[in-house]
């Protein structure tokens, strides 16, 4: 007589694509963040330059081929990304509603340290914001950095970020802002090592 319990069914928290998409564009970020602080270095905005040894590409010209290849990746990959997160109601179910009152309540009780995480499927409203505010930051990033690079060709984006040389303050806080967020998130993941299982393993 078998008398082992019975298997009880996991339900997926993040699906395949969500999960390929989320280590795609981590891949990608990273690139773009060590290169693109060796092409600063070569053209300095503020008083200041990163260490050599974090970052990527050697020297200019290569830093720049490691820019723009990681760069074609994020733009391509975050397409679908957004994509499939729309055409699946992801974004809606997730992310909505997002009301300032919640967003403040949790602020408060996340600066506590009283901020509950008792399920991975679903968002606070902190999270709900970090998340739209760092989608949002990538499609400014990538913005700034064309109006950069196609200066020339991309008049009207090189207005819209305020000419050449601001789009360069642009893109540099933009990337600050992301490498703000990767610091905050590596040490909630830190704190809540179930959260990195789920999106290995999607449940």
């Amino acid at each position: 007589m078998n008398t082992a319990a019975p298997a009880i069914p996991t339900a997926t928290i993040h699906p395949l694509w969500l999960r390929i998409t989320h280590w795609i564009n981590a891949l990608s970020v990273v690139i773009m963040i060590l290169s693109g602080w060796r092409i600063y270095n070569a053209s300095p905005i503020f008083p200041f330059s990163f260490p050599r040894e974090w970052t990527l590409g050697g020297w200019l010209g290569g830093a720049l081929q490691w820019h723009f290849a990681a760069m074609w990746l994020l733009a391509l990959n975050g397409l679908a990304y957004l994509a499939l997160n729309l055409l699946t109601g992801r974004a809606r179910r997730k992310f909505f509603p997002l009301r300032p009152k919640e967003v403040a309540r949790d602020m408060l009780l996340a600066l506590k340290g009283r901020l509950q995480h008792a399920s991975l499927a679903d968002y606070n409203a902190v999270q709900k914001l970090a998340y739209l505010s760092v989608i949002a930051d990538l499609a400014l990033i990538v913005l700034s950095g064309l109006a950069i690079w196609k200066s020339v060709q991309l008049p009207f984006l090189r207005e819209v970020m305020g000419g050449y040389d601001n789009a360069r303050v642009v893109h540099f806080f933009a990337m600050s802002f992301l490498v703000l967020f990767i610091a905050v998130h590596v040490a909630m993941v830190a704190m809540v090592p179930r959260t990195l299982l789920a999106m290995l393993r999607g449940r």
